[in-house]
């Protein structure tokens, strides 16, 4: 709509109309150049007068970039925490190990100190009374790490399921079938009242809870280890706990992927084939993994039993298992970690350092180690395989990445 007044007829409106619009011309121009002056000056300030206009930002305690020139770093180009890790801590961050009694030995410390270590697992052993434990976790926690993993707690692990397997006095009050059957509700609420048992101690991931579907006559079930019968039972019951857990500050840990249901004996002391086909594992014993991912759990631990419908190799050794069933196929983004690396099973497979540089390359983050010998001797051969390009450095990092993560998260828990 045009405003009143403005509009003329004949030349002389012409002319009015043509003598307005050179105005409005040099006013933007002339406010134009203020502009870029103003932008100028600004990019002098910021950037130190580089050509182009270009800003950079030095970090904070930086000095100039790696190879002089006199030249700043970049935020862009900063390195992330685990593009600074030497090959010794960066496969650091793919070891756990147990503690042998109630005290840190010189061997545990130094390694420790030496950022070889991302974490320790406690047993039964390890808590002779509530204090004791409580005060050898202060004191796994107390040693010096190397600088740029100081701020990070170590991981400290405990199977504490219920029934049979309880590492710690207190909850849970029931095995994983007594929650099973009273329902979703309670294992949630027992899961809860872990997480709070466990951070009081100082414990930051539960080794729970098997997700593993109890199959008739199967190890799991007979042992009191299995929620359910039925997927669908497992669900509604074994991820409500897990949920309880993470809710109380604690990270849950589904066990043992692909599904040991369907195994006669512990892995830890026999070595098992499960003959399942593809299709039975996927529908029955993989699907409450897929409800556990969904529902945002952070750990997924790998079995050792052989699935030959999936894989010749057992399970926490298979690419096609822990990469492409667990990762791909499923969608999960969190930490895996093995079973013990101490059991019959992975004895059966191969040497301590074979297995440490197979789980890695399968696509394990951690490994879970029986003693601080096998743990450094795995520890050694992945530092030479980094070296020799036996392992890739790409998805090493990024294993090491998401255990860096993790151990930040429950840092600030």
């Amino acid at each position: 709509m045009t405003p009143r007044g403005y509009v003329r007829s004949g030349r002389a409106s012409i002319g009015a109309m043509e003598r307005a619009r050179a105005r409005r011309r040099r006013l933007t121009v002339t406010a134009l150049v203020a502009l870029a002056a103003v932008g100028f000056a600004l990019g002098a300030l910021v950037g130190g007068g580089g050509s182009g206009g270009r800003t950079e930002t030095r970090p904070a305690g930086r000095g100039t970039t790696a190879g002089g020139g006199g030249g700043s770093t970049t935020a862009e180009s900063r390195p992330t925490l685990v593009e600074t890790l030497r090959p010794g801590e960066l496969a650091g961050e793919r070891i756990v190990v147990s503690i042998d009694g109630t005290g840190l030995t010189p061997e545990l410390r130094r390694a420790i100190a030496a950022g070889k270590v991302a974490g320790v697992v406690l047993f039964a052993a390890d808590f002779p009374s509530r204090a004791a434990g409580r005060a050898l976790i202060a004191e796994v926690q107390a040693v010096p790490r190397p600088r740029r993993l100081a701020r990070l707690p170590l991981l400290v692990m405990t199977d504490q399921e219920g029934g049979e397997v309880k590492r710690v006095d207190g909850p849970p009050q029931a095995s994983a079938a007594a929650m099973g059957r009273q329902g979703p509700a309670y294992a949630r609420r027992q899961g809860r009242l872990t997480a709070a048992n466990l951070r009081s101690l100082g414990v930051t991931v539960d080794l729970a809870p098997v997700l593993d579907v109890g199959r008739p006559g199967g190890v799991i079930a007979a042992t009191g280890r299995a929620f359910a019968g039925t997927a669908a039972g497992v669900v509604d019951t074994a991820v409500p706990f897990a949920e309880g857990l993470e809710a109380g500050g604690v990270a849950a840990t589904a066990k043992h992927f692909p599904g040991l249901g369907a195994a006669a004996e512990n892995t830890d002391f026999e070595a098992q084939a499960l003959p399942l086909p593809k299709g039975e594992l996927r529908d029955t014993d993989i699907a409450p993994y897929r409800a556990y991912v969904e529902a945002g759990g952070r750990l997924v631990m790998v079995a050792t039993a052989t699935y030959p419908a999936l894989s010749p190799r057992p399970a926490a050794f298979s690419h096609r298992i822990v990469t492409g069933e667990l990762r791909r196929r499923l969608g999960f983004r969190g930490v895996t970690i093995t079973d013990s690396l101490g059991s019959a099973a992975v004895a059966a497979f191969g040497g301590r350092r074979e297995v440490a540089v197979d789980g890695a390359a399968a696509g394990d983050d951690l490994l879970l180690f029986d003693d601080l010998p096998s743990a450094l001797a795995g520890h050694a051969a992945l530092v030479a395989q980094l070296h020799e390009g036996g392992l890739k450095r790409a998805p090493f990092r990024a294993a090491a990445r998401r255990v860096l993560r993790l151990r930040r998260e429950l840092a600030h828990r």
